[in-house]
């Protein structure tokens, strides 16, 4: 494994040209083959991924002492710290992937014209897509599987601080797929940290990438989304807000709202900003701010809030706008239903929402009123994930209103043609 870390432009340019080249061999080479075939290689990324999972672990545990040197924050180590059972869940991720329905060649809708012509809507692959994220290795295994179940082919560029994980991670599968006689190229990791390389991505490599996924921080997606030149599928960051109503069931209230701020804080689902209606908050928000600060979270709260509650840090405007990806939970109370939509109306990034409470009606009138990629009723939004929708893994969650929306997984990854057939007609 050799990273590098810098080289003079000109030969970086052509490098990710040849990178673009080859992937785009690549991805015409897993358009000719079976849906067996490719789940044959997802199978063997699997296994090999197993194998090398020491590897992998020596890896991650340098990137992880580099990581430290430089000060990354907690919920950055989260994000990109492997241990034994991350490892196993990123394989038990490409075998749920595996085992997922080909999507290619499915006929999504099919008619016939009164002259005779048949029309069918069939999906097909995108084609190259390029990945661009920060620190999660996983994000690694997932993408690159995602696109071959898809069969797409996948350039991949992992920040830096991940870079020695996603090298073990991306040799392995590279390896399985060479020793199963599939193109090896469906997988490339750009192997500099050198950022031109960003730049040379989001120029689209002389025609050669078809769509680029950006997966961090709103920095990154929002040089991304400005300086493409070819499609994006993305997202800012995930302001998720859970309103608990004025009749919410207690206990579940607070177990669902500890459970979506707490289980991971580091994931793009993790619950930012509590909203407790009015008429129940008096009775209701000390339980679950108990709850919250007994596992460690700190709540800061308007002013209503802190009446109820006055141990809470007094939040800013600032707070409904940020993603602490941290222990940290800003708290608003409302005036029912009606409140709590002005208020993620106002503040949501369109990532995850949620309703907590018994009354079918108000729950249904959330689901259909707040316009987010995901909408939950009694459930945490740590559900804001691909495998839990049975997807097997995802790139990210898209919030855009173009292609995709929500969990990108590969059925997401897939256009679609035209095929017409007919039987010798000519037009008028």
């Amino acid at each position: 494994m050799t990273v590098q870390t810098h080289q003079p432009d000109d030969t970086l340019t052509q490098t990710m040209l040849d990178m673009g080249t080859r992937a785009r061999a690549a991805s015409r080479a897993l358009g000719r083959l079976s849906a067996d075939d490719r789940t044959r290689g997802l199978k063997a990324i699997a296994a090999a991924i197993r194998a090398a999972a020491p590897a992998i672990l020596d890896a991650n545990r340098q990137d992880m002492e580099a990581a430290r040197k430089k000060g990354l924050d907690a919920a950055m180590l989260d994000r990109l710290a492997l241990d034994e059972k991350r490892v196993d869940g990123i394989v038990s991720g490409v075998e749920a992937i595996a085992a997922l329905p080909d999507p290619i060649g499915r006929e999504l809708a099919r008619w016939q014209q009164p002259n005779g012509l048949d029309f069918a809507r069939v999906a097909v692959p995108l084609g190259v897509i390029g990945i661009i994220y920060e620190s999660r290795p996983n994000v690694t295994a997932d993408a690159g599987t995602l696109c071959l179940r898809s069969g797409n082919a996948a350039i991949l560029r992992c920040g830096s601080e991940s870079t020695r994980s996603s090298h073990a991670l991306v040799d392995a599968m590279r390896a399985a797929l060479k020793a199963e006689g599939l193109p090896e190229d469906a997988i490339q990791l750009v192997g500099t940290t050198d950022r031109e390389a960003v730049g040379q991505m989001l120029s689209g490599l002389d025609g050669q990438v078809d769509v680029i996924v950006p997966r961090g921080g709103r920095s990154l997606v929002e040089r991304v989304q400005k300086d493409a030149r070819v499609p994006v599928i993305g997202h800012l960051e995930g302001l998720c807000h859970t309103y608990v109503d004025a009749a919410a069931d207690p206990q579940k209230a607070i177990d669902i709202v500890v459970n979506a701020k707490l289980r991971r804080t580091g994931v793009c689902g993790s619950l930012e900003t509590l909203l407790v209606d009015a008429a129940v908050a008096d009775t209701l928000l000390p339980r679950i701010a108990a709850a919250l600060t007994a596992a460690g979270c700190e709540l800061r709260g308007d002013a209503r809030a802190r009446a109820i509650v006055p141990a809470m840090k007094t939040a800013t405007e600032e707070d409904w706008a940020t993603e602490y990806l941290a222990p940290i939970l800003a708290v608003a109370v409302v005036d029912g239903l009606d409140g709590a939509l002005a208020h993620i109306e106002r503040w949501s990034s369109g990532h995850t929402d949620a309703i907590i409470t018994e009354d079918q009606a108000v729950a249904d009138r959330f689901l259909a009123s707040v316009d987010s990629a995901i909408v939950l009723h009694n459930a945490s939004t740590q559900f804001a994930d691909g495998g839990e929708f049975g997807f097997g893994a995802e790139i990210g969650i898209a919030t855009g209103r173009i292609h995709a929306r929500g969990p990108v997984g590969a059925d997401q990854l897939t256009i679609y043609k035209y095929v017409v057939r007919g039987t010798g007609q000519t037009r008028p």
